[in-house]
């Protein structure tokens, strides 16, 4: 398949809007405690819809599966694991800070830690210190640092200026220091999710190479099982372990009018966060030559769709001119950022 870095970078684009607007069904579920609606938003997203899709797409899976080493199974599923820790505060994060703030934070850690973590695990972070990209690429972490000291500036701003009413007003559970933790946290632990696709190309290559083969639009879902096999299963203990210490298992069949809505709404926001997901390998199978700028691209979408569902949302409302004005700052660094790294990537010279 001809590369379309056009088609590609709209993949990407289209993956942070999904991205950014997973949560918004949540916000209509009725009489569920958040572990109830998780866990179900969990098993649509990380398990039922991945799996239906690499079956009937991928008619190679279990054989390419069993040609797969062990070691591969195991980093995927790990990196899998990691990313469901900070996929599991990454909604906390939204809960505690509302769209705009949460999702920039979350993104801006993401996309600076995942960059900067690998070299350190690998040894090279002296590489990163004395080559044009590697400099390139530190350069972007800082601003990114920098993004999310502004923007918690404008948080801590916006928490000084309004009242507790109106604060949850727009986001019911609105506390701003354990939101501004969980979201640097569920960034930083997401960045798990690209190492797991980076640890999985040997799947991806073994599909499109083995008869009968994956086509490369859809080679990407049989690495994505994998690794949300991981993040399924941080994520369904935690949710299974809140119902049982809140006792709030019966929610799953609570009779009233909210039921079935609540399920509906939870699977919702389960298939709209998978999409994001698939939307991105096909960027990837898209974008040729520039396949080094999608993770930059689908983490600054998120922060540019999350910023818009926040103002949409009223979340700013009440805050100062001089507080937007270091919100507005803090988000342009934060693009930026993913800007100035995406750049440092593509400087790296090919092995």
């Amino acid at each position: 398949m001809e590369p379309s870095p056009f088609f590609g970078v709209l993949m990407y684009v289209l993956g942070g809007a999904m991205g950014a607007s997973f949560y918004l069904p949540f916000k209509k579920v009725k009489g569920w405690a958040w572990e109830s609606y998780w866990l179900i938003y969990c098993v649509v997203a990380l398990l039922l819809v991945p799996w239906i899709l690499a079956i009937t797409q991928s008619p190679n899976l279990f054989k390419v599966f069993g040609e797969t080493p062990w070691k591969t199974f195991g980093l995927c599923y790990l990196f899998g694991a990691m990313w469901g820790l900070g996929g599991l505060t990454w909604g906390l994060g939204i809960r505690y800070l509302g769209f705009g703030l949460g999702l920039a934070i979350a993104c801006g850690s993401c996309a600076g830690f995942g960059t900067l973590i690998p070299p350190l695990f690998l040894g090279q972070f002296r590489e990163l210190l004395t080559t044009t990209y590697g400099n390139a690429t530190l350069a972007g972490v800082a601003i990114s640092l920098a993004g999310i000291v502004v923007t918690g500036l404008a948080g801590m701003s916006k928490e000084r200026e309004l009242s507790e009413e109106q604060k949850k007003a727009a986001v019911a559970e609105a506390n701003f220091k354990k939101g501004i933790f969980v979201a640097v946290f569920a960034g930083i632990m997401s960045a798990g999710m690209q190492f797991g696709f980076r640890a999985g190309d040997g799947i991806k290559e073994l599909a499109k190479a083995m008869e009968p083969k994956t086509p490369e639009f859809w080679s990407g879902t049989t690495i994505l099982v994998v690794i949300l096999l991981g993040g399924f299963t941080v994520n369904a203990v935690w949710c299974i372990l809140l119902n049982t210490k809140n006792k709030t298992g019966g929610d799953y069949k609570k009779l009233g009018l909210s039921l079935i809505p609540n399920y509906i709404l939870s699977a919702l926001a389960g298939a709209i966060w998978y999409s994001q997901m698939l939307l991105y390998t096909v960027g990837d199978t898209n974008i040729g030559a520039y396949k080094y700028s999608g993770w930059s691209l689908i983490m600054s979408s998120q922060i540019i769709f999350s910023t818009l569902i926040g103002i949409a949302l009223k979340e700013w409302r009440g805050s100062s001119r001089r507080t937007r004005k270091l919100m507005a700052a803090g988000l342009a660094l934060l693009v930026v950022s993913i800007v100035v790294i995406g750049y440092g990537n593509s400087l790296k010279p090919s092995k």
